[in-house]
């Protein structure tokens, strides 16, 4: 069973394993976690980067600009904060 810590590790790990920077998509984290059912994980993914923005770990955008994950319509990114 997936849960919120393992979204959020998987996250930090992708982000961590990217040049300075670099951003990822939520279904990064939730293929990572989830294999095939990656797509389940989806609105739980968006979730935890956002619960990691809350903490101030990382910046979730769209289009460039900064947004709150859970309001966000359409495809997001995350990226470490500097």
């Amino acid at each position: 069973m997936t849960t919120d810590a393992d979204l959020e590790a998987s996250i930090l790990r992708l982000l961590a394993a990217r040049a300075g920077g670099a951003t990822i998509c939520p279904s990064e984290a939730a293929r990572a976690v989830g294999g095939e059912e990656w797509r389940d994980l989806m609105d739980d993914a968006r979730a935890a980067a956002g619960r990691l923005r809350a903490a101030g770990r990382v910046e979730v955008t769209q289009r460039g600009e900064a947004v709150d994950p859970a309001s966000a319509r359409g495809p997001i990114r995350i990226r470490l904060t500097e």
